[in-house]
């Protein structure tokens, strides 16, 4: 698992270096998916990065920018890699620095590795089920991958003083909206906080927000990696109408909505 985690990292930030190269001085072109949602070249230019990494590995990558493996071929695997080369492309494109490499690892349908990396903060989260769930900061002080990890801070390494909610900045459903109101009538006082990607599972997984209420469509690879963070962190991402942990490798790749806390 060790060895399995260290692979992540060093795809993630990869992928990240060349994601900022693209957005620091390069005039990207923006083309569009068949469900209409933007695509960048910085996406397949890290789609290309972490696939040469993972293909080391020997196990099978589900990732957003390959995402047409038919069921009948990926519902036997046992262990998997999925991947989102860059989570918040809208972000991305946006300029605001708010998107993530999300690399996850799933056994038998559950995350059990987890690296998502925030290229333009240079802060990256990781966790395993052996060793639980950590931050560290991405700099030039940091020479290898094994000082980056046993530089990390443990997570939850903050706790709200008032209740905290963090929500979609780009895709902010009336649903969510009256979720939130009600727990302003259940708290009394309620932080709202809009984040982009992936990183609104990570301010649950490290305290900096209570829950996060996803009642919006999102996909596997959006939230594999932030769930294995977020779970070896002692947190819950629950299926909003079963109240049951979220499974992967599903034939329906499409996330029903979801409660981080």
């Amino acid at each position: 698992m060790k060895q399995l985690l260290e692979t992540a990292i060093k795809a993630s930030l990869a992928a990240g270096n060349r994601i900022m190269e693209i957005y620091e001085n390069e005039d990207f072109e923006v083309g569009f998916k068949g469900d209409t949602t933007p695509l960048t070249k910085a996406d397949l230019a890290s789609h290309k990065i972490i696939m040469r990494f993972l293909k080391e590995t020997k196990i099978p990558v589900l990732s957003e920018e390959g995402k047409d493996i038919p069921y009948e071929e990926r519902k036997n695997w046992k262990q998997l890699w999925i991947v989102d080369p860059i989570d918040g492309t809208k972000e991305f494109i946006k300029r605001n620095g708010e998107f993530t490499v999300n690399i996850a690892l799933v056994e038998d349908q559950k995350p059990v590795l987890g690296v998502i990396y925030v290229p333009a903060l240079k802060e990256i989260y990781f966790a395993d089920k052996y060793s639980g769930s950590f931050k560290s900061k991405v700099n030039n002080g940091v020479t290898s991958v094994e000082e980056l990890i046993k530089e990390a801070s443990k997570l939850p390494i903050t706790n709200t003083k008032i209740f905290t909610v963090v929500a979609s900045k780009s895709h902010l459903s009336p649903e969510t909206v009256e979720y939130i109101e009600e727990l302003k009538e259940k708290y009394g006082e309620v932080e709202s906080i809009s984040k982009g990607s992936s990183l609104k599972l990570c301010m649950v997984a490290e305290g900096a927000a209570d829950e996060y209420p996803r009642f919006a469509p999102t996909m596997e690879w959006d939230t594999a990696a932030g769930q294995a963070i977020c779970s070896f962190a002692g947190k819950k991402v629950l299926e909003y109408s079963t109240k049951k942990e979220m499974l992967y490798n599903r034939e329906k790749l499409l996330n029903n909505w979801f409660l981080v806390k």
